[in-house]
């Protein structure tokens, strides 16, 4: 039943009615949050935004039902200071709880539990409205990302196959058009944690890319991509010493004059932040300048990294 309803407000987004799609989604759509502990299988490794319950059996002053996982990984607690837990099994965070309380008590005997699961990061690209990384609730799936990134964006035809990739490099592919047309409910996958949901354009255009790249000249690119996009596909190396601080997009606008935009690529990646990235349209120019002075190598190549990371194969 939830997932029907939630079907419906998908599509009350794609048909532009809105308040149709938030009434059904604050109803039906959205995990209601519980007070309880969290069910997640021995294997779970803590990660940051969780909420743990670690209890000290015999010492009621150092038991702590809900501690927030840190950005840095870690929980602070009362006498043994901050705990390195992200990464580790419930298990694995009593030993390390018990290692660090060791120092001040004899054989203290600790037991931690996921309270309750943190929100999950989902970076959404492609033919979206809004793309970007989004928190959701725990137990998201498919469509609860796409309706974070507003909606899908111009389609012909049949809709595409959404490509989900997991923070381990696994690929899967959803039909949306048997998801959200023919309501095939089994098709709506949960989304992980840091994953990354890919929705294709099927439609192209031709940029140009010229400067400090690989492969100057026409680049085929989906309707919706941007300049990340152009980049990934013309190439660029350390060695072309490019200037990704200022990478320059020339259009011509409807009234026949030349539109000049900056943008600045560290910024991006470094944010993780692809809404600040310019959305390409066609016959634009893209140029990537040299650096007028030589770029430490190291964080060029984590750039340029980076630019892959935040792009789907």
């Amino acid at each position: 039943m939830r997932f029907d309803v939630c079907l419906t407000a998908m599509k009350a987004i794609l048909t532009g009615r809105a308040f149709l799609a938030a009434v059904l989604a604050a109803l039906f759509c959205l995990p209601a949050a519980s007070a309880r502990a969290a069910t997640v299988p021995g294997d779970y490794l803590i990660r940051v935004g969780d909420t743990l319950s670690v209890t000290v059996y015999n010492e009621a002053s150092l038991t702590q039902p809900a501690l927030r996982v840190l950005p840095g990984g870690t929980i602070g607690m009362p006498l043994a200071g901050e705990v390195k837990v992200a990464g580790l099994t419930t298990s694995a965070a009593s030993v390390a709880v018990v290692k660090a309380l060791g120092k001040y008590l004899r054989d203290p005997s600790v037991t931690v539990a996921v309270a309750q699961v943190g929100p999950v990061d989902v970076l959404v690209l492609g033919n979206v409205k809004l793309p970007g990384k989004y928190s959701l609730q725990p137990e998201s799936r498919l469509t609860d990302a796409i309706a974070a990134a507003g909606g899908l964006g111009p389609t012909d035809g049949d809709l595409p196959n959404a490509r989900l990739q997991s923070p381990g490099g696994t690929v899967k592919e959803v039909s949306l058009q048997g998801l959200l047309h023919e309501g095939n409910v089994s098709l709506n996958l949960p989304v992980e944690n840091e994953m990354t949901v890919y929705v294709p354009s099927p439609l192209t255009l031709n940029v140009q890319i010229f400067g400090a790249v690989d492969h100057p000249g026409d680049v085929l690119l989906h309707q919706g991509d941007r300049v990340l996009a152009a980049i990934a596909r013309a190439g660029t190396n350390p060695g072309l010493n490019p200037d990704l601080n200022r990478v320059v997009v020339r259009r011509t606008g409807p009234d026949g004059k030349s539109i000049v935009q900056t943008v600045n690529i560290y910024e991006i990646v470094k944010s993780e932040d692809v809404g600040k990235d310019i959305e390409l349209q066609k016959g634009d120019v893209v140029y990537v300048p040299q650096a007028s002075k030589h770029i430490n190598g190291a964080d060029l190549l984590g750039t340029i990294l980076g630019i892959g990371r935040l792009l789907v194969p």
